[in-house]
């Protein structure tokens, strides 16, 4: 196979652009032959060309492409918005053994409107929160030297995420980094120009943001590996 990815076809971006505005099942069902072909099969190359990027170096966050597409189908069931379809086509990739949605991942998603991606764990649960705050609070000088990485700060900016107003229950309010304890959520992201979706460049600025991100992604993963059985979730980035 050729490195890289060319971009989506123009066919699949009008496709997501049409389907915000016809965001139902008749409308969907008699062009999901499109959605297939033009959406989700270069999804698919994308995502195995940047898998082919890190084989090397990360063979662990390495596996089937089609695994690590998200379902274009919406979980209405707690939503007020019933629209049953994503106006997007999205994808993550995550390490052997952990859930996709609680540990620090690789993620990005294509619209008409916005290329979007993130690194890092946006939604752990109580167990995977527990075990990042106390490696956090004894490791966090080597987090802080990964943060300052030049290629990290350029592809992905600074850390993110809510945060509590108190330290949460044992750990001591006066820890030095008492604002990093504080914190729900770990991660980094970045919003680029849609018009990238359509060329080379897409992969290039994915395979440019994955590399710099994978070693904070190994530090959030380290606590998380020894846990036996992760939270999983319903809802995605």
């Amino acid at each position: 196979m050729k490195p890289g990815f060319a971009g989506f076809p123009g066919e699949g971006i009008r496709f997501l652009r049409a389907l915000k505005k016809n965001n139902n099942r008749e409308w969907f069902q008699p062009r999901k032959e499109i959605f297939d072909t033009q959406v989700k099969a270069p999804m698919t190359e994308l995502v195995a060309a940047l898998q082919r990027d890190i084989e090397k170096i990360a063979p662990e966050y390495v596996q089937d492409p089609a695994k690590c597409i998200y379902r274009i189908y919406r979980d209405t069931r707690f939503s007020k918005n019933k629209t049953p379809y994503k106006t997007m086509i999205s994808a993550a990739l995550k390490k052997h053994g952990l859930g996709r949605d609680g540990s620090a991942v690789f993620y990005f998603h294509i619209s008409p409107e916005e290329v979007l991606f993130a690194a890092g764990s946006y939604r752990p649960g109580p167990e995977e929160l527990r075990a990042l705050r106390n490696h956090l609070a004894e490791h966090h000088q080597a987090l802080d030297k990964l943060c300052r990485a030049p290629k990290l700060r350029s592809t992905l900016g600074e850390l993110q995420g809510e945060q509590l107003t108190r330290v949460p229950k044992g750990f001591d309010p006066n820890h030095p980094v008492a604002d990093l304890l504080r914190r729900k959520q770990f991660f980094f992201w970045r919003n680029l120009d849609p018009a990238i979706a359509g060329t080379p460049e897409l992969y290039k600025q994915l395979s440019q943001a994955l590399r710099a991100a994978l070693p904070v992604m190994e530090f959030l993963n380290t606590p998380l590996v020894k846990i036996k059985s992760l939270p999983q979730y319903t809802k995605s980035w």
